[in-house]
């Protein structure tokens, strides 16, 4: 089938994740604790990384090779990553940056800033860019969604900003236009705190339970969780989070309007580093009004659970590039994302939108509609 190339926004950890877990699987041989071992004919040892785009001074020029175990990053080591001839490219910083992360990112003190043609060329060699900024880069993300586009690459959005489903349709649209494919919004760990919540307001709904109050709450101790610190970089993260959830009940939006359902990071706790600990409670009435709780804890490596997810969407996006496949693809970001353009009423049900599309190529569901023009949007 070839080689998928990919360039990568962002080389933090759940890049180092990505980038170390392709050769993991390249040595091993093995499909073993993957998603999907082949999707379309392509295996994961197909991908290969050809751009990155980075603004810390501790990654800026350096083999991605290396760029990935650079400070801050704290993904330990767990495959050999030959030099790949890939120079981490500067990026703007935009909103890329926190205040209170300017000292931990270092970010490189230039005074010119990259256009988005200068970021654009940067990455035309890739199939698919990823972007794994930081939480909360809302002018960032529209940026690199830009430079993508004029890439002529598919683009895979994986954090909380709103481009596969933005509710004015732009970024849709123009993907759509340009016969680009358009994934996301905010990827959905393998088995994270938001499969798992949503796994188990799936059973309690199906099973005839009301659920009255529930939340989730997340810490850990790498970047991300100090990044989520500043509460004004959560606004998307929390909507994410929270419709992932209240989206499968029909009462859903009364439950956020009444205060009934809280969900999203709440702590940075250092001495955790990568792990991640979840926190889920629900409270429900059952049959005669009995109630009913689930007191749950959860504990994962934070980006062994993006990165296998990362791995099937570059290859489900090359699939819908080799189709013709443009714009939103709401059948795989359904699956695979937090936030997608279009919600599936259970995980199951977005499995098998994911494999019937797979399997026929032919849409299984609508995207909303979008905006008639392309202007204005941004």
């Amino acid at each position: 089938m070839g080689r998928i190339k990919v360039g990568i926004v962002g080389v933090g950890n759940c890049a180092s994740a990505l980038v170390q877990g392709v050769y993991y699987y390249k040595e091993k041989g093995t499909g073993e604790g993957l998603i999907h071992e082949d999707i379309g004919g392509y295996k994961v040892w197909d991908i290969e990384f050809v751009a990155a785009v980075d603004v810390g001074e501790t990654k800026v020029g350096k083999d991605l090779s290396e760029a990935i175990f650079a400070p801050p990053n704290m993904v330990p080591k767990f495959a050999e990553v030959p030099k790949l001839g890939v120079t981490v490219v500067r990026g703007p910083v935009m909103d890329g940056v926190a205040p209170h992360m300017v000292d931990v990112f270092k970010p490189v003190k230039e005074d010119r800033n990259p256009s988005v043609d200068e970021i654009a060329d940067a990455l035309k060699e890739a199939d698919v860019v990823v972007n794994l900024l930081p939480v909360g880069s809302e002018e960032a993300t529209r940026f690199y969604a830009e430079a993508a586009l004029r890439a002529r690459a598919a683009f895979v959005n994986g954090i909380p900003v709103f481009i596969a489903s933005d509710p004015k349709g732009y970024w849709p649209k123009r993907y759509e236009e340009a016969g680009l494919p358009l994934l996301g919004d905010d990827v959905k760990g393998q088995v994270g705190a938001t499969i798992t919540h949503r796994t188990l307001v799936s059973l309690l709904r199906d099973r005839g339970l009301t659920i009255e109050g529930t939340y989730q709450l997340n810490i850990g101790g790498n970047t991300d969780f100090l990044n989520m610190l500043m509460e004004e970089r959560l606004v998307s993260k929390r909507i994410s989070k929270t419709r992932a959830v209240t989206s499968l009940l029909k009462y859903g939006e009364r439950l956020e309007k009444t205060g009934g359902v809280r969900i999203g990071p709440s702590d940075y706790v250092p001495f955790l580093g990568n792990t991640k600990v979840a926190y889920m409670y629900i409270k429900a009435r059952s049959f005669a009004g009995f109630p009913v709780t689930i007191d749950l804890k959860l504990c994962v490596d934070d980006k062994s659970m993006c990165a296998a997810v990362l791995v099937d969407v570059i290859r489900v996006a090359k699939v819908a590039l080799d189709r013709g496949e443009a714009g939103a693809i709401p059948e795989a970001s359904a699956w695979y994302f937090k936030h997608p353009p279009v919600q599936a009423p259970s995980d199951a049900e977005a499995r098998r939108w994911l494999e019937e599309w797979l399997a026929t190529g032919k849409r299984i569901v609508q995207a909303p509609a979008q905006a008639r023009s392309a202007s204005g949007g941004q």
